[in-house]
């Protein structure tokens, strides 16, 4: 049993190694994130999921609690099978607008989130030696710190100092070095930087 638990440690070693092998560019370096009041982040788009309230203006035989389905549609009294990922909640509220006017003089729609989970392109995935490695949803301003905390930490395992994220800048995947050890163990708030959605966060394995 524990030959067979070495054997699937370096296994997963040798994939995290050959994903940053295969990501061009160095290793860069990201700046601090900024301390000054939070600024309005990418739009929000619906993903697999995620649940939605949808309210029809003097309609409240179509104004419900709607799911999105793992396949990112969404079904309703009236409507089936509607594309909901991938499009903000404004889009999705004019798309069922136009399926209702088929049944409903001129509906007015209006779509919240209630549950978050976002597209899978714009989570956040963590992972390597994180305590619970994981795809986490996006939410403005998010910081590495914010990530993990939501993973509950580093294993005992982890070299955090020789982390890297993994991000598509003009269409390309880029690896920057972060420093994880020092902004968790140290608190080191220079060590803190700035997620966007889509963002890999690579936790490698100390060898000794």
């Amino acid at each position: 049993m524990a030959m067979t638990a070495m054997l699937a440690r370096a296994a997963v070693a040798l994939g995290l190694a050959a994903a940053i092998a295969g990501c061009s560019g160095g290793h860069d370096r990201l700046p601090p994130a900024s301390l000054a009041a939070d600024e309005p982040g990418p739009e929000y788009v619906v993903g697999p999921l995620d649940n939605l309230q949808v309210f029809v203006w003097r309609n409240p035989e179509v104004t419900l609690p709607v799911p999105v389905r793992p396949d990112g549609r969404i079904s309703m009294p009236l409507i089936e099978d509607l594309p909901a990922a991938g499009k903000t909640p404004t889009q999705l509220a004019r798309d069922i607008e136009r399926r209702l006017a088929k049944f409903i003089k001129d509906p007015v729609v209006t779509v919240m989130v209630t549950t978050f989970n976002g597209p899978h392109s714009r989570q956040i995935r963590v992972v390597g030696e994180a305590a619970r490695p994981q795809a986490i949803a996006y939410r403005d301003n998010m910081t590495l710190l914010d990530v993990m905390v939501a993973v509950g930490g580093v294993t005992e395992f982890a070299a955090g100092n020789r982390a890297t994220v993994i991000r598509v800048v003009n269409n390309q995947q880029k690896q920057f070095s972060v420093r994880i050890a020092d902004l968790i163990k140290e608190g080191d708030v220079s060590a803190n930087v700035r997620m966007l959605p889509g963002d890999v966060v690579i936790i490698p394995e100390s060898w000794f």
